[in-house]
């Protein structure tokens, strides 16, 4: 079963204990239907979704809480114990900074309430994609050797960012980015199918002098397939992936070239829901 599968299955799980059994989520039913441990795949849910389980859960509650308050009489004591909280007091300060009023206040009838809809991971979003020639490519940067077994790539190559933003890596390989246009590349390669690893790369296209703690990549010329992913990352290329492996390699089963496949990620705020980030797929065009 694959991670969003599995975490859809987690997600009804979650939905229909808030609003059917009114029942504690247990920890169990989450590990048997992950088929991982509870901390395990809190990482997971964190990077695919860029919100933790505990904050999804929370925000499910207080939506849902916000419903019963606008077509119920139920008491607010009553409320923050259907929701889980130890008293109405600190159910009353959670609603409070969701919704930005009080549960007395959620009662008028012309108030308007947050909502934080049920998560759908299943929901299929459309991918443009197209054929493009491109010359080569020169990039710079850092690697490292990555396991692909049980989709834990999905959690370290996020950690390899998150680390490289903190050492300083990522600021000097923005500075050094001499490509039109501006952009960080991921790179796949070298895949080792007895260790189920996988060389993974962060680089910048640049003409600059190497730095020693930096390798170097010459990518042909080639033709790729490339693809458009918007929204927030990392989820938006893990969903670009998922489209590819799942759907368009199937319907359009080119060659794949003797070349690395590669991410590329604009320049921007990636948290943004229309940032752009892409996928190249290096492909033999037929004659």
């Amino acid at each position: 079963m694959e991670w969003n599968e599995k975490l859809q299955k987690i997600i009804d799980y979650v939905e229909n204990h808030l609003q059917r059994k009114e029942e504690p989520i247990d920890a169990e039913k989450i590990i048997e239907i992950a088929g991982c441990s509870y901390s395990f795949f809190q990482k997971v849910f964190s990077y695919m979704n860029g919100i933790s389980l505990a904050e999804y859960i929370r925000f499910r509650k207080l939506t849902l809480a916000g419903y019963d308050l606008k077509s119920t009489d139920i008491k607010v004591i009553d409320l923050s114990y259907k929701y889980g909280y130890d008293s109405p007091t600190s159910f009353t300060k959670a609603f409070q900074q969701f919704h930005g009023i009080s549960p007395k206040e959620a009662r008028n009838t012309t108030v308007e309430l947050q909502v934080f809809p049920k998560m759908q991971v299943s929901k299929k979003q459309r991918y443009s994609w197209r054929i493009e020639h491109k010359s080569s490519l020169r990039l710079i940067g850092k690697s490292i050797r990555i396991s692909c077994e049980d989709g834990i790539h999905y959690i370290k190559i996020p950690e390899f960012w998150n680390e490289c933003q903190r050492n300083g890596i990522f600021s000097k390989l923005i500075s050094m980015d001499t490509g039109i246009p501006n952009g960080i590349f991921g790179l796949f390669g070298n895949y080792d199918e007895i260790t189920k690893e996988i060389e993974y790369a962060i680089m910048v296209n640049s003409n600059l002098k190497i730095p020693e703690e930096f390798q170097e990549i010459i990518i042909p010329e080639a033709t790729w397939a490339t693809f458009d992913c918007k929204g927030a990352v990392p989820q938006a290329i893990q969903n670009g992936w998922k489209y590819l492996n799942e759907e368009w390699l199937i319907k359009y089963p080119f060659r794949h070239a003797l070349c690395p496949e590669l991410e590329w990620y604009s320049a921007g705020n990636s948290y943004d829901k229309d940032y752009l980030s892409q996928i190249w797929i290096p492909i033999i065009e037929e004659e």
